[in-house]
């Protein structure tokens, strides 16, 4: 599975190999309220084939009508804006308020696409700068916490993984959450030092090692844009990323397991001089509870979690599956009999 972005530049790339003329169009401001965020893009093919988004559609729609129209400067990038007016962000399907702004790029060999989708496919993280006079983008090294710039004279937009996910087990589970991870712009790191499970392993886009799960650790360096997932089952296995984990300043750190597993988890981590303030960083049972059964849906309870903890979103008990299940049982438990006095 591909990230939304990186499809939009591989796309974008053939077209332009197979001698297409393609708009590359980003969003570089929004106001108000907008349905997609600075930064995302739409590729928009000279016969009106599309891949990505910046909208909710009917901006894609007027896109492609300008494309096929050839109202679109196909020489150097120009900027668009739509929503300005009431009746126009309504026409195009915006909330009350919303405005955006896009950067629409004629995609040339100067524009250094190919390039970019090979450091991309390396696993960097890139800021591509373009000229808006001239149309020439050049790449450098970013850092995690850069973001999208836009002065008008020049783009500088940053591509490639800024958050890191380290999961624990090579199994069924795993691969349905890594590949989903991947979809989320995640670099996804697979620890499991057990060759039955690693040998089998064929997830796109991931990388597995073979390493103790504590080596695997201490080595990826963990930083806030990082998150661990113990999966195996296997205290050997799970405890030893954990106790290393919870001193690092990742933003995520969970296990999956029973509510009896974890409270047992928690006392055997106390053991390895972990402080009550890191144990409440522990994440378990891992996940929101949604009634999830299969693998697939187990995924989406963890990444539905993780997502929260990453943009800052404080869920209240009763989402999680520990509370969840609590209240579930307090209200199917027999209601006390009444005193008679007697």
């Amino acid at each position: 599975m591909e990230s939304m972005d990186l499809e939009v530049l591989n796309t974008g790339r053939r077209w332009l190999a197979e001698g297409q003329r393609v708009v590359l169009a980003t969003v570089v401001r929004t106001w108000g309220s907008s349905p997609r965020p600075e930064g995302a893009m739409l590729a928009i093919r000279e016969d009106g084939l599309v891949v990505g988004s910046v909208s909710g559609g009917c901006i894609e729609d007027d896109l492609i009508e300008r494309v096929r129209r050839g109202d679109i400067d196909l020489e150097r990038p120009s900027v668009a804006r739509y929503g300005i007016a009431a009746e126009e962000a309504h026409r195009f399907g915006l909330p009350c308020g919303g405005t955006l702004e896009l950067v629409l790029e004629p995609l040339t060999p100067a524009s250094g696409i190919d390039a970019l989708c090979e450091a991309l496919a390396d696993g960097a993280l890139v800021a591509r700068a373009l000229d808006m006079a001239t149309g020439v983008a050049r790449l450098a090294p970013a850092l995690a916490t850069d973001g999208l710039r836009f002065d008008g004279e020049r783009l500088v937009t940053i591509h490639g993984p800024r958050f890191r996910m380290l999961v624990i087990g090579a199994g069924q589970l795993s691969g349905y959450l890594a590949s989903m991870a991947v979809g989320l712009d995640y670099r996804v790191t697979v620890c499991d030092p057990r060759e039955a499970y690693t040998d089998e392993w064929n997830v796109p886009g991931t990388e597995i090692v073979r390493m103790m799960p504590d080596d695997a650790v201490t080595e990826m360096k963990l930083d806030a844009r990082s998150a661990v997932i113990a999966l195996t089952h296997d205290p050997k296995l799970d405890d030893l990323a954990l106790m290393e984990a919870l001193k690092t300043p990742a933003f995520y750190v969970g296990a999956l397991g029973s509510r009896r597993n974890n409270a047992a988890r928690r006392e055997r981590l106390r053991e390895f001089d972990l402080s009550d303030g890191e144990l409440a960083r522990l994440h378990g049972p891992v996940g929101i509870y949604i009634g999830s059964r299969t693998p697939p849906e187990i995924a989406i309870s963890i990444l539905a979690e993780v997502t929260a903890a990453k943009n800052g979103v404080s869920l209240p008990t009763m989402l999680k599956v520990e509370g969840a299940k609590a209240a579930r049982e307090q209200a199917r438990a027999p209601e006390c009999e009444a005193p008679t006095g007697k």
